[in-house]
């Protein structure tokens, strides 16, 4: 829908409580940000209409700053989206909002026009790369073995992961009940999102491509021991040709921990983890 008056003015109804987007205390661009009763607050600085931030040309840069948080939080969308078949399991609370904050860094460091500026995801890799899906335990509190970053192929189609064989008695920080473990690996296309002057809001570049994804996972590891060999995972994506610039591919490794009761393995809550570790 275009961010015209009527869907902006939705848009400010629907932000009256911060949904997780980004955590923020304090003003900003017109609007003060705080916690009320155990929820995240926005309001409009001094109590100012919603009609006159629409309209005010004194609140232009209020506006702006409207159109560049839908922004990231658009493209913090399209990242979940990658990841959906896997992160919701190793993902902490807040995962939500510091992805749509790292995606308005991205935006932040946009060359053009305020509240128009893109989110190029290849150029600024650095902003997303380490990017722990579980801040509470990232991958470095469970997963202390060595290896190396995934390779992607000439069609940045194929990741390839090669983990050698490790003790699991200090390479991995195993929960409390748990037998095995899992290794993960997960990979997702994001593309670019520009501001479109037609809808009035900001769409992906490569609609196609975007968040294609695919996941692998190792067989159940038991922990106690060496592995026995090293363990390699692969995922395809399934593209024949280079993907284009205006696509960044982004790989995650992860680890999931099971308990082996009887013949069954039972997926545990605690200490599963994937992070972003690069993106080609």
């Amino acid at each position: 829908m275009p961010f015209n008056g009527k869907a902006a003015h939705k848009f400010l109804e629907t932000m009256a409580k911060q949904q997780g987007y980004v955590k923020i205390k304090g003003s900003l661009g017109g609007l003060t940000f705080y916690k009320k009763n155990g929820d995240e607050i926005i309001r409009t600085t001094g109590g100012v209409s919603k009609e006159r931030i629409l309209s005010d040309p004194s609140y232009r840069r209020t506006r702006e700053n409207m159109k560049e948080f839908a922004g990231a939080a658009t493209a913090g969308k399209g990242l979940r989206e990658g990841f959906k078949e896997i992160a919701k399991r190793m993902s902490d609370d807040y995962a939500v909002g510091r992805i749509t904050g790292m995606m308005k860094r991205i935006n932040s460091v946009g060359v053009g026009q305020r509240g128009q500026r893109p989110i190029h995801i290849l150029l600024n890799k650095l902003f997303i790369e380490g990017f722990d899906f579980n801040k509470v335990t990232p991958l470095g509190s469970v997963l202390h073995a060595s290896y190396s970053v995934p390779s992607l192929d000439v069609n940045r189609s194929i990741a390839t992961w090669t983990v050698p064989d490790f003790d699991t008695d200090t390479g991995v920080t195993a929960p409390e009940g748990a037998t095995h473990f899992k290794l993960v690996l997960a990979s997702a296309v994001l593309s670019d999102y520009v501001y479109s002057s037609a809808t009035k809001t900001y769409e992906p570049t490569s609609p196609e491509e975007n968040s294609v994804r695919g996941v692998t996972m190792s067989a159940e590891l038991p922990i106690g021991g060496m592995v026995g060999s090293d363990t390699t995972l692969t995922v395809d994506l399934g593209f024949t040709a280079p993907l284009p610039p205006t696509v960044g591919v982004l790989v995650g490794v992860g680890i999931i921990f099971y308990q082996l009761i009887q013949t069954e393995y039972y997926e545990l809550a605690s200490n599963n983890s994937l992070r972003i570790v690069m993106v080609g």
